[in-house]
């Protein structure tokens, strides 16, 4: 088994699932089987590769098609949607029954950016939720300073169809938020947000997240966690994150690992794809 990590912090590898991956942004183009086989030896054993725009979901069908530790996404991420195309909508729809693709998104709100009108934001995520209804996918849920129009927005879906089947992803709100989140069904992930040296108030979010709705991720290529931090995120760090919110909980890594991993498999339903 490989160990790594500082000797003081030193983990061992355990079989994980990176629950969101940006594995087709153009950081990745000239290296992507190294990252694989990088996070494959650090037991990273499922990769879910999320898409942000029509032509991106299209990659990531093609990514899973190609890779057998890859699964997909597909969905038009907020910040994208005032820039897409007339039939963007439509090539979403067209690959959301493919094999490959086990969720829809990532989709949400942003108010920290300004790239699409935030009427359009809500239309998309409206879309986006009825679809993964329609398809019995779960959703990948973005949130950016936008925590109280998103918590509307589900409440509204809940209070129509019931529990959300769905994740919050790179989850960076307060525990109210989460809480929420965790009564309308939904999961929430952690990113390499969490292991840095500002974040007291994130890891103490997550200390009280209930084990069997936890989920670790990357955002790869993007928010690498300590001590990587300042390089190019990629799959096979999210050890260090599983370590830190192992620390915080109490808890050994080993069974974080295992639970999360269990998470992921069923929110994904994994299981029917073995």
């Amino acid at each position: 088994m490989l160990r790594v990590g500082s000797p003081r912090d030193r983990i061992v590898a355990c079989a994980l699932v990176d629950t969101h991956a940006h594995l087709d942004d153009d950081q990745f183009r000239e290296d992507l089987p190294a990252v694989l086989q990088r996070a494959r030896a650090a037991g990273v054993n499922g990769i879910v590769a999320v898409a942000t725009t029509a032509a991106s979901s299209a990659r990531t069908v093609q990514l899973a098609e190609q890779y057998p530790t890859v699964i997909a996404t597909v969905g038009i991420q907020p910040n994208h949607v005032a820039e897409a195309a007339a039939d963007a909508w439509d090539q979403v729809l067209s690959l959301v029954t493919h094999p490959q693709v086990v969720a829809v998104g990532e989709t949400g709100l942003d108010r920290h950016w300004n790239y699409t009108p935030f009427p359009q934001q809500e239309e998309y995520f409206a879309r986006h939720l009825e679809l993964a209804r329609k398809h019995g996918l779960p959703v990948v849920i973005h949130c950016r300073e936008a925590e109280a129009d998103v918590l509307r927005m589900l409440r509204a879906d809940f209070d129509r169809h019931g529990p959300v089947r769905g994740v919050m992803h790179s989850f960076t709100g307060d525990w109210a938020t989460a809480e929420a989140c965790l009564a309308m069904g939904l999961f929430i992930s952690f990113a390499g947000m969490v292991t840095y040296k500002n974040a007291a108030e994130l890891r103490a979010v997550a200390s009280r997240v209930t084990l069997d709705r936890l989920l670790i991720e990357t955002d790869s290529p993007y928010l690498a966690p300590v001590p990587v931090r300042g390089r190019r995120n990629e799959p096979a760090y999210l050890l260090h994150t599983a370590a830190c919110l192992a620390d915080v909980r109490g808890a050994p890594v080993e069974m974080l690992a295992a639970e999360t991993t269990r998470n992921a498999r069923d929110l994904f339903r994994l299981h029917q794809r073995d």
